[in-house]
């Protein structure tokens, strides 16, 4: 016997019976044992930091990334599935200086770095037991027990082999670099992390007056960093574009840009009929080159001074262009990539008033003020001394520090790079080999950075993270050390090779240059923490060391998925590193997935208040649910609207409705004590439905198989939903009299038999999605009568179509009686007759012949007598066209008038299936002939009076709406079944229980009761039907117009 299945649709305790049995019985770890001789199919999972908590946005990805690797594994695919943690960066540091009270480096270094590293490694963990459970509870399958971390000795050892080989093939050097600079973190930040921290700022810019030497006249010059103007060394100007120099109405001559001048000057005339200025020259930009002016600042001319090098005077460059500002801009080369490529090509002075903490230096009149609060200072000093023109507010986008919300400069900085841009064809052409889901992302947003990829900074001025391998002394030698071995070979200290791979223990690993026999001291910087997770595909086996074998075999990865904002961070690193180390593409198939929003299309945030506690929201709704709202809801790559209506909505359609006919099956089975175990589905004593439905199931596997495997999952989900659909809606409500019958004849054990295949089969199907609701169902109708079959569905194969059992004529001769009931069904609710009610005969019309099978189906399921096939239905309804004139009229003008009469003598029921097969309509007016669209036409359908028409898809079908007093008479009895049969629901009878009914309150539906009460008892199981008061559940109900009560009492 099967166990008793509750109706409710409350899912989530269900799924945690279900997580104890994969617990208890180490299901995950044999669905890996019992693949470990098939074929390879690597997935790699993007490691999460655990001392960060789990978003709403790592369901949609951890759903995502498990589902894959399930249905792999069904296919007979070792799948191995790596756990990993990212343990190193400063969010953890971060973390930790929050912990401690500390606030900056100079507090950290007070501290102590060893005891600060010590915390640093407690705290990446702070947050693992929850990431564990959150993984549990989505269903996600990972080997958490012996995962990769990347703060491992191993781990870090494999990088350190990596650089090595890089720094062999000359490609990591040392150099200085404008880089986008955190202050505060006191460290640059990589691309990726820029862009994750842009944010709308007004700020005020400043337009300078610079004087230009030997004369009286002034360089008008605009910037949106006034805090860079103490450090300035030069002008630029656009070689190509047309200056001016003018008499302003302010009494001043300047130079600036022709384009610009009126944009610039229009507010200095006040008066009516005044002029803003006069143009007294013009130039070309090339023209202005060389010329000089004095230095805004003391202080720039004595830097400039020492270093013996020339400056302020005007230089030429294309970046200057003509849609802000003044047209001409200044030069301080250490705080812009532009301005630091004009000062290598005019061999400009360097100058750099701003320390590593983003503050004005001891030389400028600012000294101690953070830049962005220097800025006003700045204003206000030009303003005194006469050399501030204007300073305009504007509003821009302004990048700040993800981890800590400081502003970030633009600050030239040495640094540690990989010269990515030698490699760049290679990993455009390794790019070009990777399937990415959706196209666009890697052929444009990721190719097309590759495309003008920089040079990587990895090194970070920080503590906790892989040190950079490099010793160097000063005397400018360096070496680049690539194992523990080689250092301790390199120290002559065999315990070198058990020094802890992080600050400060490594530092203090030393050893004699062989340059000069000085000592050799490792670098200070450690390694940008992308690095650490790009090398996950060698690292986490501690290649080259070990593991060879595996890694090459788990090298590249058929299947990644991350979100789209790892463009820049792991997709790029992964491709980075293993472009350099293999120069091939470290995976093969990449779904992009899109950022999770609230209802309205909002990012989520808690300071917006719309951020979802995805515990919460696994708690309210079960993780198959989510799961499936995330497969089913749109493609991976778009935002996913993320809210409580869609995720009910979505888990009524697919779950309740499995659920619920998962349900009947058990009911009924259970009534009759019905073992699947003692049978056998034999096809050629099935019915016409119990093929229908096996074809269809066999279909779906086909479809769904070939989806699933080119990463088609909302696809596959649509598919999914569209069989559960025609499961229960059509099958099942079409074969419930045949689970009805007493006894045991074949027609039932077929019923039985045939829909116990077909759920077990579409459950193994869905298991990969819905792993919870799927491994309860296969317990129950397999396990329960099977104990020898496999111990979880988990454990099963992927079903494999069975080509005999598709009938593809007969799917579609059921998908016209499909289509013809929701037709028929639609005519019903224009006519405002309800479903209970017979008709005498419906009329269709459609391409291909329906049986007497089919008709009477169609009989049954619409409630009338007859159908009757036609050729022609203008009888019942037709169609006349006329010309939309929004989409005709500025095509065809003076044609209209023909049109309109070419369309008014066209035969309507020949030109709506002209315009239904062929998707337009051809029409001959004097000139040409014409194709009408759908959207060109005006179509208005007329209906014959007593009939309701309504065609789609080359259908029609008229439904005669005559209603005879038998045929009301039979409505009534109908209705009655129907109010009787829901009081048996609501009166909580069993479905085998025998009732008697009682009426009173109304005389005529007691009579119509009276003169078909054999038909009542046989739909009720009602053994009498009086009419009188008696005891029982009691209620009112309008039966078509009639107030009546009716009671029903368990006999």
């Amino acid at each position: 016997m099967y166990q008793k299945v509750s109706a409710d649709m409350n899912f989530v305790d269900r799924e945690k019976n279900v997580e104890k049995f994969w617990k208890d019985n180490d299901i995950f770890k044999k669905s890996m044992e019992n693949r470990k001789e098939g074929e390879t199919y690597t997935f790699y999972d993007g490691p999460p930091t655990a001392n960060g908590k789990p978003h709403i946005g790592h369901v949609l990805t951890r759903v995502i990334k498990d589902m894959i690797p399930r249905y792999r594994t069904m296919k007979g695919y070792m799948v191995p599935r790596k756990a990993g943690w990212d343990t190193h960066g400063l969010p953890v540091e971060l973390e930790v200086e929050k912990l401690l009270g500390l606030n900056g480096k100079e507090q950290i270094e007070e501290y102590g770095m060893e005891p600060f590293i010590k915390k640093c490694k407690e705290s990446v963990w702070k947050y693992k037991g929850m990431w564990e459970d959150f993984s549990g509870t989505v269903g996600f399958w990972a080997d958490m027990d012996n995962p990769y971390v990347t703060y491992d000795d191993n781990f870090i050892e494999s990088e350190w082999w990596a650089l090595k080989e890089i720094w062999n093939k000359g490609l990591l050097y040392k150099g200085f670099k404008i880089v986008p600079y955190c202050p505060r973190c006191g460290t640059p930040l990589s691309s990726a992390e820029v862009s994750q921290g842009y944010k709308t700022v007004k700020e005020r810019s400043a337009i300078a007056r610079f004087k230009a030497a030997g004369e009286d006249a002034y360089f008008l010059v605009w910037t949106t960093t006034p805090w860079t103007l103490p450090s300035n060394v030069a002008l630029c100007v656009n070689p190509n574009d047309t200056y001016v120099k003018v008499k302003a109405a302010d009494g001043y001559t300047y130079y600036l840009a022709q384009a610009l001048a009126d944009k610039v000057l229009g507010k200095l005339a006040t008066e009516e009929g005044q002029k803003a200025y006069e143009v007294l020259e013009t130039y070309t930009g090339k023209d202005l080159e060389y010329k000089e002016y004095e230095p805004l600042y003391a202080c720039a001319k004595e830097c400039a001074d020492k270093q013996n090098k020339k400056g302020f005077f005007v230089t030429c460059d294309t970046y200057v262009t003509m849609t802000d500002g003044t047209g001409i801009v200044h030069i301080a080369p250490a705080f812009g990539e532009d301005d630091a490529n004009v000062g290598r090509n005019y061999d400009l002075p360097f100058v750099q008033f701003v320390d590593g903490k983003g503050e004005m230096t001891k030389e400028t009149p600012f000294a101690g003020l953070f830049v962005k609060k220097a800025d006003p200072e700045v204003l206000k000093d030009l303003e005194s001394k006469g050399q501030l023109f204007d300073a305009p507010k504007f509003e821009h986008e302004y990048p700040h520090c993800w981890r800590c919300d400081t502003p970030l400069i633009y600050y030239a900085r040495e640094s540690w790079y990989i010269k990515e841009t030698a490699v760049k064809d290679d990993l455009i052409r390794n790019n070009n080999t990777v399937n990415w889901i959706p196209e666009s992302i890697g052929k444009g947003r990721f190719g097309d950075w590759l495309e003008n990829i920089q040079d990587w900074a990895i090194s970070r001025n920080r503590y906790w993270g892989t040190p950079l391998n490099i010793w160097e002394c000063e005397c400018g030698h360096r070496e680049c050390i690539g194992s523990r071995a080689e250092l301790a070979e390199r120290s002559g200290n065999p315990d070198a090779a058990k020094v802890e791979l992080h600050r400060p223990y490594i530092d203090e690993v030393t050893f004699p240059c062989p340059e000069c026999g000085k000592t050799m001291k490792r670098v200070p910087e450690v390694l940008d923490c992308w690095f650490d997770s790009g090398a996950m595909p060698f690292a986490q086996h501690h290649y080259p060391f070990e593991n060879k074998d595996v890694f090459e075999k788990q090298f590249p990865a058929q299947f990644i998925s991350e979100a789209v904002d790892q463009t820049r961070g792991w997709f790029h690193s992964l491709m980075a590193e293993s472009t350099l180390l293999f120069n091939k593409a470290p995976y093969e198939n990449v779904i992009v997935l899109g950022h999770v929003q609230d209802e309205n299309g909002q990012k989520m945030s808690k300071s917006k208040g719309n951020a979802v506690d995805p515990f919460e929201a696994l708690g309210q709704y079960g993780a198959d649910a989510i799961r499936w709202y995330f497969y089913i809801n749109s493609a991976p790559w778009l935002p996913n609207r993320f809210h409580d209506k869609a995720v009910v909505e979505y888990q009524r359609k697919f779950l309740g409705t499995l659920w619920n006919v998962y349900a009947f099956f058990v009911l009924y089975a259970d009534i009759d004590g019905f073992d699947h175990t003692k049978y056998t589905l034999e096809y050629d004593k099935l019915s016409v439905m119990d093929k229908w439905i096996l074809s269809r199931l066999n279909t779906t596997i086909k479809v769904v198989d070939k989806q699933l495997s080119n990463y088609e999952i909302t696809e596959a989900s649509k598919t999914l939903q569209e069989f559960v659909d025609d499961l229960s809606n059509w099958y099942v409500r079409r074969s419930r009299e045949r689970f009805w019958q007493k006894g045991m004849e074949q027609d039932k054990i077929n019923a039985y038999m045939t829909l116990h295949t077909v759920l077990v089969t579409f459950c193994k199907i869905c298991a990969p999605m819905i792993p919870f609701m799927t491994e309860e169902i296969y317990q129950n109708l397999v396990r329960t009568n099977d104990p020898t079959a496999p111990e979880s569905i988990h454990l099963c194969d992927f079903p494999v179509r069975d080509d005999k059992m598709i009938d593809k004529d007969l799917e579609s001769d059921m998908q016209l009686v499909l289509e013809a009931s929701t037709l028929a069904r639609s005519a019903r609710n224009a006519a405002n007759i309800k479903n209970r009610q017979p008709l005498s005969k419906l009329y269709i019309k459609a391409e291909r012949p329906l049986n007497d099978y089919y008709k009477a189906i169609l009989a049954d399921e619409l409630n009338v007598k007859e159908i009757d096939e036609i050729d022609d239905a203008s009888g019942y309804i037709s169609y006349t066209f006329k010309p939309q004139l929004k989409t005709l009229g500025p095509k065809y003008g003076k044609l209209i008038g023909e049109i309109r009469n070419a369309l008014a003598n066209l035969d309507g029921a020949k030109a709506k299936k002209e315009l239904d097969t062929d998707g337009y309509v051809t029409i001959t007016v004097s000139t040409e002939d014409i194709q009408l669209a759908a959207e060109d036409l005006l179509i208005e359908t007329k209906q014959t009076e007593g009939f309701e028409s309504v065609s789609d898809n080359n259908i029609i079908v008229a439904l005669d709406t005559h209603i005879t007093p038998e045929l009301l008479e039979e409505g009534f009895v109908r209705e009655i079944i129907s109010k009787l049969q829901t009081m048996r629901k609501e009166a909580d009878f069993n479905v085998t229980d025998n009732i008697k009914v009682y009426i009173t309150g109304n005389d005529k539906v007691a009579e119509i009761a009276a003169n078909n009460r054999d038909e009542i008892k046989k739909n009720t199981l009602a053994v009498s039907i009086e009419n009188t008061a008696g005891e029982g559940y009691t209620k009112q109900w309008d039966v078509n117009g009639e107030e009546v009560t009716f009671t029903v009492a368990k006999c």
